[in-house]
């Protein structure tokens, strides 16, 4: 009897280690309703904002779901990105800016719940859709599909996730009312078995809210699964959501829309999107007064910090890569700032809410300061090819993959032993290349505009490099499944295949190995740059690049991710929290231009001007 006393009290002791217990009067229950969501039992109409804890500095959590509370909503979404969680085979990450866990309960406090959009295959504008670069290392593998290899490293991944997420669901006491399946299935595919085992997977590894799943509504018929709750992304119109998901979900609801869109994304070379706060206010009332609920994409869209931008591929335009700035036009700015669409927003539904639910908002908060750091001196430099590490050798070149390197540039150098004029061309430039003979540059090739060859002359033993560009893997459609990086194929000249190259890594994980000096730089070959300033304050501010060519800002080790002369983006964000009172150090890759030697930051982004010239 002692025995099994002691027994029962271990295994009490264990599960509520696993599960953390909480008082009765602290546990709610969420489920669906054939026509609305019920919390306690009692009708819920979702109002959600999405954000992503990984595109925010940790920092700023708080203030950004402070935020979302005081502009009414009841409820904040986010997508789980698998590459960030497991950055190499079996090397799992949940903390710091990756501590998810941490974001669920700090939006707990705050008296917010949430859903959970855990992929494995986010899309989200983010790098290769979420998916880890690393996978592509086996050739042969299906992405998102039933390949075993896929399935068995996506399980792992969710089961990680469920240690750390399934805890804080609502059944446990915690936030979590709903766990997304896949994400927007139907615009990739139409198997409805790897959804389902994706599903089960999901519920292997503890999730046990109600399900769901994301797409447009023309899609359901590829992707609605039977007993998951079907959400149309986009869908404005309350009768069409509504007979779309009785079609396919036994004649009932509730009725959701995952995505709704107070903004747009976007692109290199693109102008900047704006969605008017009159049409997301029309949009939004047509909703409310159906009492369907929503999630706008996005509320605070947050930063693509180093290299995680996504891209997306037409016919024409075989990449489109995003910029670094994900702020998306939202009602809350990439730097945390309230907009006019933010209030018009809060004023809406603050006279939907009741009284009660009024008098849980809380007021807003003051705008966030930004400072301006003028002439900061660039006194050191260093150039690129001065600064190679250890070759690998190969006939062929190899590409970014089979180097066992993920994100950042690839520098390919091979000596021609015949000279003269000629058609250079690359089979297969992911992404963006400068040409240099004799370490002169000679042309710049760009897969954006289908551009991939060049005539060039040159003199017998030449030396030919080739810097490649990773613009970010495609995040969305069927191109997804074709997202190696580097050069993937052959190299000719007047149509000889060219061999034996040098292959070059550069991940740019840090500047720590460049050997600087002082900067008296004045060649057109790539440099890098390095300057010192002081602030007595640490407040965010935003890095002008608008003289500047094209490269990748690192501030005290933070890469603050790819500026780009074309624009729309000119400035890069530069969070305070990143800033250190006193002395900072600034680093700057511009792979296009030299002889700088001064840049300054400014107290206000410049994110829609374009500029074609240089």
């Amino acid at each position: 009897m002692l025995k099994k006393a002691l027994f029962t009290f271990l295994i009490t002791v264990m599960a509520g280690m696993i599960y953390p217990q909480r008082s009765s009067a602290q546990y709610h229950t969420f489920t669906l309703g054939d026509s609305v969501f019920l919390l306690d039992h009692k009708p819920f109409q979702i109002l959600s904002g999405e954000m992503h804890y990984v595109r925010i500095p940790d920092a700023y959590w708080k203030d950004r779901l402070y935020k979302a509370k005081a502009m009414g909503l009841n409820t904040v979404t986010i997508y789980c990105m698998w590459n960030m969680h497991e950055p190499e085979p079996g090397k799992w990450v949940f903390s710091g800016n990756e501590d998810v866990a941490r974001f669920v309960r700090e939006a707990q406090k705050l008296g917010l719940w949430v859903i959970v959009r855990p992929g494995p295959y986010v899309c989200a504008e983010w790098e290769f859709g979420g998916y880890p670069w690393w996978l592509l290392k086996d050739k042969g593998i299906q992405v998102r599909s039933r390949d075993p290899r896929f399935m068995k490293l996506a399980k792992a991944y969710l089961m990680q996730l469920g240690k750390q997420l399934a805890p804080l669901q609502i059944t446990h006491g915690g936030p979590v009312i709903m766990v997304q399946v896949e994400n927007e299935y139907g615009s990739f595919g139409n198997d409805t078995t790897y959804e389902r085992m994706v599903a089960h997977d999901l519920r292997d590894a503890g999730f046990n809210v109600p399900f769901f799943t994301a797409d447009g509504d023309w899609l359901f018929k590829n992707a609605a699964l039977p007993g998951i709750l079907p959400g149309g992304n986009g869908e404005t119109d309350p009768a069409k959501l509504k007979n779309l998901v009785d079609e396919y979900h036994d004649g009932k609801g509730p009725y959701f829309v995952p995505e709704l869109y107070p903004g747009w994304l976007d692109h290199w070379g693109h102008n900047f999107v704006k969605v008017s706060a009159e049409q997301v206010i029309k949009e939004t009332r047509g909703l409310l007064d159906a009492g369907v609920s929503f999630n706008y994409y996005m509320f605070n869209g947050g930063t693509n910090f180093g290299f995680m931008n996504g891209a997306n591929y037409t016919k024409e335009e075989p990449i489109q890569p995003d910029i670094t700035s994900y702020d998306y036009d939202a009602p809350l700015t990439e730097a945390g700032v309230m907009t006019p669409k933010y209030m018009a927003i809060r004023e809406l539904l603050m006279d939907h809410l009741t009284p009660a639910e009024r008098a849980k908002v809380p007021p807003v908060p003051a705008q966030p300061k930004f400072i301006g750091i003028p002439d900061i001196r660039l006194t050191e430099s260093a150039g690129l090819f001065n600064n190679l590490p250890k070759p690998v050798h190969s006939e062929q070149p190899m590409n970014m993959e089979s180097l066992n390197q993920g994100y950042g540039y690839v520098l390919y150098r091979t000596v021609l032993k015949e000279g003269g004029n000629g058609l250079l061309k690359i089979n297969g430039l992911r992404d963006y290349a400068e040409v240099y003979v004799n370490g002169k540059r000679t042309g710049i090739l760009n897969r954006m505009h289908a551009k991939d060859s060049m005539e060039i002359n040159v003199p017998a033993g030449a030396r030919l490099d080739i810097l490649v560009e990773n613009l970010g893997r495609i995040n969305y459609g069927h191109e997804l499944i074709h997202n190696r990086k580097g050069i993937i194929g052959e190299v000719t000249l007047n149509g000889n295949v060219l061999t034996g190259w040098q292959n070059y890594s550069l991940p740019f994980r840090n500047t720590d190995h460049i050997r600087f000096k002082a900067n008296d730089s004045n060649t057109d070959a790539p440099v890098i740059y390095k300057g010192t300033f002081d602030v007595k304050e640490t407040e965010s501010t935003f890095v002008d690049m608008r003289n500047w060519g094209k490269g990748i800002v690192f501030v005290n080790g933070h890469n603050l991710g790819r500026y780009w002369h074309i624009g729309p983006q000119q400035t890069l964000y530069l969070p305070g929290c990143w800033l250190k009172k006193g002395r900072n150090t600034i680093v700057v890759f511009d792979q296009l231009q030299g002889g700088k030697n001064t840049l300054s930051t400014i107290d206000h982004p410049i994110l829609d001007q374009l500029e074609m010239k240089k």
